[in-house]
């Protein structure tokens, strides 16, 4: 008989158009014991909140239908998201888009192409401490 694991995995909402970039994702959240639910669309997405909370999202800014500023405005019109963070993941890298994102709500902001380690230190920063911790406003120098 199998006991219910202590930690169950993090529920994690991957949402981005190219397929690819969505299985590599999803591979990595793995690697650190997450489980990625995937979706093409935002509007995928927005289907699978109306009864599912996650404890993170990854989001990425271009995409049709509803990009991913629109997305990211009607998770945060909805109480019941004010604790889950939102990590946009983009090609966007000009810093106004950077500071759009974080002014509509976003815990997190990672350019592509990004370095795998960051993106999954990010995730797991969002993970431990949630919502609390402040955005960075600025690229981080190296």
């Amino acid at each position: 008989m199998s006991e219910a694991p202590n930690n169950p995995a993090p529920q994690i909402l991957v949402v981005d158009d190219d397929t690819e970039l969505l299985k590599l994702i999803a591979m990595l959240l793995r690697r650190i014991g997450a489980d990625a639910h995937t979706f093409y669309s935002g509007k995928d997405a927005l289907q699978y909140l109306t009864t599912m909370t996650p404890e993170l999202i990854i989001l990425d800014l271009m995409m049709p239908e509803i990009d991913g500023f629109e997305v990211l405005r009607q998770i945060r019109k909805h109480d019941r998201f004010d604790e889950v963070p939102i990590l946009i993941l983009s090609a966007k890298a000009d810093p106004t888009s950077i500071r759009k994102g974080l002014a509509e709500g976003a815990d997190g902001y990672v350019t592509k192409p990004y370095i795998a380690n960051s993106l999954i230190d990010r995730v797991r920063l969002l993970l431990s401490v949630g919502r609390q911790a402040a955005p960075n406003l600025e690229p981080p120098t190296l």
